[in-house]
């Protein structure tokens, strides 16, 4: 693979960007609604008629879900700051460059395919 040209890297750094902004906006409305008295409310009205069991999964559901976004933004901050030090689309295992196919596709990837492949590989749960 061919290092990424600079147009690229500021494609994807915008792209990048524009992604952090919405896990931000997404995380913040997830927390808010967390908050929501009518939220709360549900859950109380679910647990009173012992459907715990749904309100244990709504509850879950809110907590995946922040979860969820909350690493995918941690994925992002540590892409721009690659990008920020210079080291942006070089394979975190071998130094090689992880290419633009892979990264126009996941602008997040820390490896080549090859790499990567042998990383799912070796941490495959048996």
């Amino acid at each position: 693979m061919k290092p990424l040209t600079a147009e690229e890297i500021e494609i994807l750094r915008q792209r990048l960007a524009e992604r952090r902004q919405v896990l931000l906006a997404e995380v913040a409305e997830q927390l808010a609604q967390s908050d929501d008295p009518r939220a709360t409310s549900l859950r109380d009205a679910l647990a009173a008629t012992e459907d715990w069991v749904l309100a244990d999964i709504l509850s879950d559901l809110d907590v995946a879900m922040v979860t969820r976004d909350t690493a995918e933004l941690h994925e992002v901050d540590a892409a721009l700051t690659s990008i920020a030090e210079g080291s942006y689309g070089t394979c975190r295992d071998c130094g090689e460059p992880v290419g633009w196919p892979r990264l126009n596709a996941n602008p997040t990837a820390l490896r080549c395919i090859a790499c990567q492949e042998k990383y799912e590989k070796s941490h495959a749960k048996m």
